[in-house]
């Protein structure tokens, strides 16, 4: 994914919430960023949702 690509925006954690999250991208050797991206991949993949190039990422059942 280029930089250009990337669409920053906002995100409010409550700070137990973010500690222990940093703390898991810490174990695996992962950004905040990177670590919070692997988990929304993860329960995207999970729930059938397939990322695709042309922006059309829908959840299959709606």
């Amino acid at each position: 994914m280029a930089k250009k690509d990337v669409k920053p925006f906002l995100l409010r954690l409550d700070p137990r919430v973010h500690a222990a999250v940093q703390r898991w991208a810490e174990e695996e050797l992962r950004s905040l960023n990177g670590q919070i991206e692997f988990v929304l991949r993860q329960a995207l993949a999970k729930r059938g949702v397939k990322l695709t190039d042309d922006g059309d990422d829908t959840d299959p059942g709606e």
